[in-house]
């Protein structure tokens, strides 16, 4: 797999799936994949950590399994559980014959395989997604170690089980709070930033079909003005798209692109005080 994936192929693929990646994200990607490490993305929400994982499984044209992280996650949630009521059936139909040994409450056919233990038994190379794991709390993490350093895990009832194929693994972070050293470790790591004007002006002309390039020059630049003030929360870039599409749907109705651009500011300015603070400075 990695010996055809060649950086180059991997830049020009990507882009070919609307993810415009710069070098430094373009070489942690790559060498995640060659080295089969798994790979820790930090950045603000909206900034396209998630869709990275999205558009590298769509290059590599496997499949992309996802873990989403949230307050109270455990195991049971991301790596196996135990079908209980199929358990219970099993005994009470066997139970007749003889004693049950506790082994065989725990076959594989009990088994509950939830993102991880697919990712590990699947039977070609996947990408797995670990999204927004600053979410979870420390204790889940502990739990992901054994996996990010072996792409295993045991289980007390029937033992270690490990990757049948290599598994490409993105985790994503919000930087919401500061993840465990003991996880970083285990990880490559880039941080993904706000991107420049060019390269936004090229997402924005790519996922919003219709956008002259006068009027997306325009609105990364309104972006880039807005993004410079003391905002509680600035605007994505997925937000840059859904404000372009939003103004290309009032432009039909016939207002120009400026007039546009400031009715459907919401879409970009969810705060009032961050709206009172761009429309004072005149950005828009």
């Amino acid at each position: 797999m990695t010996a055809a994936l060649s950086y180059d192929r991997l830049a020009s693929e990507l882009a070919r799936e609307g993810y415009f990646a710069d070098e430094t994200l373009l070489t942690a990607l790559y060498l995640a994949v060659e080295l089969g490490k798994p790979l820790l993305l930090e950045g603000a929400p909206g900034v396209g950590k998630t869709q990275v994982a999205k558009s590298l499984a769509k290059v590599l044209r496997r499949e992309c399994i996802r873990l989403q992280c949230y307050e109270g996650i455990d195991s049971s949630k991301a790596l196996y559980d135990w079908d209980h009521a199929r358990q219970l059936l099993h005994v009470r139909v066997t139970e007749r014959g003889g004693p049950i040994e506790t082994k065989d409450l725990f076959a594989p056919e009990f088994m509950i395989e939830m993102p991880l233990m697919k990712a590990l038994k699947h039977p070609e190379t996947t990408v797995l997604l670990i999204d927004e794991i600053d979410r979870a709390d420390d204790a889940f993490e502990a739990l992901l170690l054994e996996f990010l350093s072996d792409y295993q895990i045991s289980i007390p009832e029937i033992g270690t089980i490990t990757a049948a194929k290599p598994v490409i693994t993105i985790l994503t972070s919000n930087r919401t709070r500061e993840l465990h050293d003991a996880l970083r470790r285990r990880c490559l790591y880039h941080w993904i930033d706000y991107p420049d004007q060019a390269r936004e002006r090229a997402i924005v002309e790519r996922h919003a079909p219709g956008v002259t390039s006068e009027a997306a020059e325009r609105l990364v630049a309104a972006i880039a003005g807005i993004r410079r003030l003391p905002l509680l929360k600035k605007p994505s870039t997925a937000e840059s798209i859904d404000w372009a599409q939003a103004a290309i749907a009032l432009t039909r109705q016939g207002n120009d692109w400026p007039d546009a651009l400031k009715r459907s500011i919401g879409l970009i300015i969810k705060d009032p005080e961050d709206m009172a603070a761009v429309l004072a400075a005149g950005v828009v």
